[in-house]
C-alpha cells in the first residue's frame, strides 16, 4: 500500500461572486502543477462551477456522482475514479468537477463532500474552487484548509464593505490570520478606493496583489488554457507566478514579510513542504 500523505489545501474564496476566484484557482493550480508536484482542482461552486468550461474540459463523473458512490458503498469508494485529467503540453493537474445538474447541488451532503476531500491525501496541493458565501459547506471546507485565499475587487465602497465584512466573519469564525491570505484582484484598476487604504481599514496588509489584464483573461478562457500558456508575456501571468512562488520553496526562504509564519529563516510552507514531501 502506498504511503498516505497530507496534501496543503489552498481555499479561494470571497463574499463577491464573479471577481476572479476561478481564474485564480486555474492557474495557481497550474503553476503549482508546472512546478512538479501533484495537484488535483476541485471545483466546489455547486450551481454555477466553470472550472469545466474554463479550461474545456467534459466528463462522465462529478462530485455528484462521487457522492453518490460514496453513500452506496462507501468501503468500495476510490475518490481516483471520479477525477479527470487536465493536460496540455507537458502540464497535468487533476480536476474534480462540479455536479452537472443545479439538482445535485441541493442533494449535497457536507460530510460526504469534506470525506471525498480528505481523500485526496496523495496529492501535494488541493485547491478549492468555493463558492461566494459562508454556507456549511465552504465552512468545512474553511475549516480543513491549510490556507484561506480570500480575494476581492475593492474599487467602490460596496466592494470594500463586503471585503471587510467577509474578513471579519472569518476572523470572528476564529480563523487564525496567518492562514487568511488577503489578495487583491484587479489591483492596478482605476478606482476611488487605494489598496493601502484597505488595508488601514482592515488592519492587515494584501499577501498578493493580482493586476488586470481583461484581454488576457479572455483569451485564457476561450482557448482553454491557462495563462502561462496563451499569454506567458502577461503581467497578469507573471504575477501568477509570484503567487505560485509563495507557496513553495521558490520565493518562500528569500520573503521575510509573510505575517506571522517565518521562523529562523525558513517559512512555514517551507517547512510543510519539506516535512510532507521531502523538498528543498
Amino acid at each position: 500500500m502506498a504511503e498516505e500523505r497530507s496534501s496543503i489545501i489552498i481555499s479561494i474564496f470571497s463574499t463577491t461572486p464573479g471577481i476572479g476566484k476561478t481564474v485564480t484557482a486555474i492557474n495557481l493550480s497550474a503553476g503549482l502543477a508546472k512546478e512538479g508536484y501533484k495537484v488535483c482542482l476541485v471545483d466546489l461552486d455547486l450551481q454555477f462551477g466553470d472550472v469545466l468550461n474554463y479550461l474545456k474540459l467534459t466528463s462522465k463523473q462529478s462530485i455528484a456522482t462521487a457522492q453518490r458512490a460514496m453513500q452506496i458503498n462507501a468501503d468500495s469508494f476510490e475518490v481516483k475514479d471520479f477525477l479527470i485529467t487536465y493536460e496540455h503540453e507537458d502540464l497535468t493537474f487533476a480536476v474534480m468537477p462540479p455536479p452537472f445538474y443545479l439538482y445535485d447541488a441541493y442533494q449535497a451532503n457536507v460530510a460526504r463532500i469534506e470525506n471525498i476531500v480528505k481523500q485526496l491525501t496523495y496529492f501535494d496541493f488541493v485547491v478549492l474552487d468555493l463558492n461566494s458565501a459562508f454556507s456549511a459547506l465552504n465552512l468545512a471546507m474553511l475549516d480543513i484548509s491549510t490556507i484561506i485565499n480570500f480575494i476581492g475587487v475593492i474599487d467602490f465602497l460596496p466592494a470594500l464593505k463586503n471585503f471587510k465584512i467577509g474578513y471579519d466573519t472569518l476572523i470572528r469564525f476564529n480563523y487564525e490570520e496567518s492562514k487568511i491570505r488577503l489578495v487583491e484582484n484587479r489591483a492596478d484598476s482605476q478606482k476611488l478606493i487605494e489598496s493601502h487604504d484597505v488595508e488601514r481599514l482592515i488592519g492587515e496588509t494584501f499577501y498578493h496583489r493580482l493586476p488586470n489584464d481583461f484581454p488576457a483573461t479572455m483569451k485564457s478562457i476561450n482557448q482553454g488554457l491557462p495563462l502561462m500558456f496563451c499569454a506567458p508575456d502577461s503581467r497578469l501571468t507573471k504575477s501568477f507566478w509570484e503567487l505560485t512562488g509563495k507557496y513553495t520553496n521558490r520565493k518562500l526562504q528569500t520573503d521575510t514579510q509573510i505575517q506571522g509564519v517565518q521562523t529562523a529563516g525558513i517559512g512555514f510552507f517551507s517547512r510543510i513542504l519539506a516535512f510532507l514531501f521531502g523538498k528543498r
